[in-house]
This record gives C-alpha cells, sequence and structure tokens, in this order.
C-alpha cells in the first residue's frame, strides 16, 4: 500500500499539522509519499523530508500552486492519483477545501477527521459532536482520508527522503482566483499546536475585558489564546481563536478555560487536552465535569491573583 500525503504550508514553512498526518498515515502501512505544491517551496519539500518514515517528496511548483486553490490542487492530485492506494491530508482549513474535491473527482467517500487507524480500510471518526465514536469501513479503491491531527503525534524528524519535482498537472481550470489574504501575526503560539492553551468564554462580558485578564495571563504561561464561540460571537475574540466544533481542535499538554460553561460544541474541539482547569462561578457549569481541576469563583478577582503568583 502506498499513500500520498497533502503537505500543509505557506510556501515557506512546513505546518506542524503535517508530521501529525504523517503519523496516521504510516499507520496504514506501506510506502508515504508527501506532496508538497506551492510555488518557491523548496525549504518545505526539504523540511519535509527530513521527516521520518516519508520514502519520497513530490515537489510541484507553479504560480497556479501559489495559493494552494482547491481547482488546480485537485487537477495536481488527481494527475498522482493512479499510484496511491489512499489520499491522505491534516484536517487544515487548506486540505479540508481540497479533498472533497479530489474524492468527488475520484467518485469515492470522503472519511473525515479520522482520529484512529484500525486497518488500512477501517477507521476511528468522531460523531455527534464528539460525543459518539463511528467505525467506518471503506470499500474504495483508494482511500480519501483527512486526519484530526490533535490524536496523532508528530512524526520525528531524522529522515533523508529524496525530493522528486512532479509537473504541475492541468493546470487552473479558472474557476476561482485568489483576491487577497489577511494573515494575523502574533509572538503567542499557533492555537493548533501550542503545549498550553488559555480560552475564555461569554463570562468576561466584553473584549476590554478579554483583553485585560486573559492576555497577562496567556504570556506568563507562554501559551496560545483560545476563546469559545460565544466569545467569538459576542466580538470579544477574532474568529481564528475559536475552539471547538465550528473552529479549532487542539490537544495541549494544558488547557484553562475561563468562563466558559462547557457546551458539547466546545468539548468537542478541546476535551482530548492532557490536563484541564476550568475556572467559572458556576459549580455546575459542565466544563467541570470534564476538568482535571475546577476552581469556582469570580474570574475577575482569581485571574489577576493567579497571573501575579505566576
Amino acid at each position: 500500500m502506498t499513500t500520498l500525503l497533502i503537505a500543509d504550508h505557506d510556501n515557506a514553512t512546513l505546518s506542524g499539522e503535517t508530521a501529525k498526518a504523517l503519523t496516521a498515515a504510516l499507520a496504514l502501512g506501506g510506502d508515504v509519499h508527501v506532496l508538497v505544491a506551492g510555488e518557491g517551496a523548496g525549504a518545505v519539500a526539504e523540511a519535509a523530508a527530513k521527516l521520518a518514515g516519508v520514502a519520497k517528496v513530490r515537489l510541484a511548483q507553479s504560480p497556479e500552486l501559489a495559493h494552494r486553490l482547491a481547482e488546480p490542487t485537485a487537477a495536481l492530485v488527481l494527475s498522482l492519483a493512479g499510484d496511491y492506494d489512499a489520499i491522505v491530508g491534516p484536517s487544515t482549513a487548506m486540505v479540508k477545501n481540497l479533498l472533497p474535491r479530489v474524492a468527488a473527482l475520484l467518485d469515492v467517500m470522503q472519511v473525515s477527521d479520522v482520529t484512529a487507524v484500525i486497518a488500512p480500510d477501517t477507521f476511528e471518526r468522531p460523531i455527534y459532536a464528539g460525543n459518539a465514536v463511528q467505525t467506518v469501513r471503506s470499500a474504495d479503491k483508494v482511500k480519501v482520508l483527512t486526519i484530526r491531527t490533535a490524536a496523532f503525534a508528530a512524526a520525528a524528524e531524522g529522515g533523508s527522503a529524496p525530493v522528486e519535482p512532479v509537473a504541475a498537472g492541468a493546470g487552473d481550470p479558472g474557476l476561482s482566483r485568489f483576491a487577497g489574504e489577511e494573515v494575523a501575526h502574533s509572538e503567542r503560539p499557533d492555537l493548533s499546536g501550542a503545549k498550553i492553551v488559555v480560552s475564555g468564554g461569554r463570562a468576561l462580558g466584553s473584549k476590554e475585558k478579554f483583553e485585560e485578564v486573559m492576555l497577562p495571563l496567556a504570556d506568563k504561561l507562554g501559551a496560545a489564546v483560545g476563546a469559545s464561540r460565544a466569545a467569538v460571537d459576542a466580538g470579544y475574540a477574532p474568529n481564528d481563536w475559536q475552539v471547538g466544533q465550528t473552529g479549532k481542535v487542539v490537544a495541549p499538554d494544558l488547557y484553562v478555560a475561563v468562563g466558559i460553561s462547557g457546551a458539547i460544541q466546545h468539548l468537542a474541539g478541546m476535551k482530548n487536552s492532557k490536563v484541564i482547569v476550568a475556572i467559572n462561578k458556576d459549580a455546575d457549569a459542565p466544563i467541570l465535569q470534564v476538568a482535571d481541576y475546577s476552581l469556582v469563583g469570580d474570574l475577575f478577582t482569581i485571574l489577576p491573583e493567579l497571573t501575579g503568583k505566576l
């Protein structure tokens, strides 16, 4: 069995989610080839080649692949698909935009958010906001999988795979165009891969209070900052901080939930965290049922004191 792993990157650096998806791809058995599609992405290909377990890196570069739009990238993957038994990628925005199109063009079923590989044709995935686990067996000739990377450890470095240039594929079908992007820059760790996450909820009351009490705590801990959907919808935090079923799925070593009630949609995004700390004035809040440590009280008193003691 040979697997094609779609690399998630920004043409300069390889996403840490790719190394986690590689662990899942290796569990399928057989060789794993990594596809780096972009423009000026040689450094990304070199980083992918250093991951342990990678047999080959296939590098496709052209202007139409620069922003990894779904249509030209899918045409590229389709041109390579005949060589592979499985096409795999991390459940990132880019891959979730790409692989459903690939699956449709191949006329196969996509298995989304895989959390465990039972066999080369059998997988586990969460359903009902993570309240149940579904076991899926695929009879398709080519398995198309997105990987929930919070469930897998990152593959180590130490590899030395060859990098093979490949043609860019069928070209750009012209169905979409890149208009622009606004990239948020922060000195804090990236939310998806952070070892410590501090998240705030609607109880913080305003954007100003969110920043006043949450950010100093995050900075003391060297943590990424997250938020519940309610906090994001209320404008307390930007959309890319959202943790939950409709946001980012995280599994840090430490997750601190501040003023978050613990709706199942939020729990679906963080309940795999190794240690969960909940700070809430409601002793009956659902988040306290999954927390390893709970502190019941006024967060506006607790957080400044906690930050000071740290």
